[in-house]
């Protein structure tokens, strides 16, 4: 997993200039959530936050249709990204503990965002929803979708 210098996200041409994955997966990740779910390309999807304990990094926010999720890295199955998230983040930070929550509010909303310290999608340096279109565009979302579960079930038998 990447990690990314804090110093980056304070950045705004820094963190403008970077990759869409990591820009997506450290720092923009309720964006591409917000636009996945305005035009989903697969049904019954919504969005759900990983929240790190007080004092901790490794906040993140994902959609999933609660066995499939979608994220920067792609598809996986619910259960492999928060396990892999967990790992990651327990390796970095000794007791690391997070809570996990269904997304109520608006995630394209700047007010909502903003009441959540997280940046809206016209606080980055250009808007990000573009960017996040773009990214979301790019996927085949049926087969990366099937690919997923098919690859979570070898591993489980």
């Amino acid at each position: 997993m990447y990690v990314l210098d804090q110093s980056i996200k304070s950045d705004p041409h820094r963190q403008w200039s970077l990759p869409d994955r990591i820009f997506f997966g450290y720092g923009a990740c309720h964006i591409l959530a917000g636009v996945f779910l305005e035009q989903p390309p697969l049904p019954d999807f919504y969005a759900e936050r990983v929240i790190a304990a007080e004092g901790f990094l490794g906040n993140h926010v994902y959609v999933t249709n609660g066995v499939i999720t979608f994220d920067y890295h792609g598809y996986s199955t619910r259960d492999r990204l928060l396990q892999h998230h967990e790992r990651v983040w327990s390796s970095q930070c000794d007791g690391w503990l997070c809570s996990i929550e269904k997304v109520d509010f608006r995630l394209l909303s700047t007010a909502d965002l903003n009441k959540r310290r997280m940046r809206g999608p016209d606080q980055y340096l250009h808007d990000a929803i573009p960017r996040a279109r773009r990214f979301i565009e790019q996927k085949d979302h049926a087969s990366a979708a099937a690919k997923a579960l098919a690859i979570d079930a070898r591993r489980s038998a």
